[in-house]
């Protein structure tokens, strides 16, 4: 039996968790049918390693922006600097970006400016605006709203696990939700009601390792080998073989991720 081949469209391969075996964990990933990993670059300060990571491995790209957690932090990031960046071939995304008061809400403010300079880029560059949204869904809902209204451009809510309301708000601008292990947890069944009352043509699987865990591997250090176990979730949710949804989830990341195309 074939195994199926999937997309992790959201990891940190940079994260000091896989200083020890980064290749190793590739390789893992690899033998898992994850063909292509997306390494997401949560602060330009850390840019140098994760492009230096995609650019060494074959299948694995990056995106690049400023986590709404260190936008206080970190120099507030220009459209131009996000365009200038995404003329590398094999940086796919922007962001992440997006709205977090659940820790850092005293910063809510420069935030939304954060998310309003990514949303440009991303409609500058037709390259796909990755969303990490935590306890703030009616600004994240009316400022998306917001701003496909003066221009359109793509998105994907990552590892989405807010409301039915802001899910529905994102699939009616004709974005993408994002399943991480959070999906696969026992406990998560209303979050898996959500996904499974979406368009099946709007699912992507992620990982967020190494965050996230999904069972069995659940209190652990996630990787993106672990992608079939929350893809194997998906499928049943969804009445479809592990194959069909492989191939159907990988078929949605192309359409999005396009320049990440095999």
């Amino acid at each position: 039996m074939t195994q199926p081949q999937i997309v992790d469209s959201h990891c940190h391969l940079d994260f000091p968790d896989f200083d020890a075996e980064r290749a190793a964990v590739i390789d893992r990933a690899r033998a898992a049918g994850v063909t292509r990993m997306v390494t997401i670059c949560t602060k330009l300060s850390a840019l140098a390693k994760v492009q230096a990571i995609a650019e060494a491995h074959q299948g694995v790209f990056f995106a690049a922006g400023t986590h709404p957690m260190s936008v206080a932090a970190e120099p507030m990031v220009t459209v131009d600097k996000l365009v200038a960046l995404a003329a590398h071939p094999k940086m796919v995304g922007i962001g992440e970006t997006g709205l977090d008061y659940h820790y850092t809400a005293e910063s809510a403010g420069l935030q939304q400016e954060s998310l309003r300079t990514h949303i440009e880029a991303a409609r500058q560059t037709k390259l796909p605006l990755i969303i990490h949204a935590r306890d703030a869904d009616d600004d994240m809902a009316r400022i998306l709203t917001e701003e496909h209204a003066k221009g359109a451009y793509s998105c994907v809510m990552h590892c989405f696990s807010s409301s039915a309301a802001l899910a529905q708000a994102a699939l009616d601008l004709g974005f993408y939700l994002s399943m991480s292990g959070i999906a696969a947890f026992p406990r998560s069944k209303d979050l898996r009601a959500i996904f499974a009352s979406a368009p099946v043509d709007r699912i992507l699987v992620e990982t967020d390792s190494p965050y996230l865990a999904p069972p069995p591997h659940r209190g652990r250090r996630n990787e993106p080998a672990y992608t079939a176990h929350t893809a194997r979730v998906g499928a049943d949710l969804f009445g479809m073989s592990e194959a069909d949804f492989a191939a159907r989830t990988s078929a949605n990341f192309d359409r999005l991720f396009w320049k990440a195309v095999a």
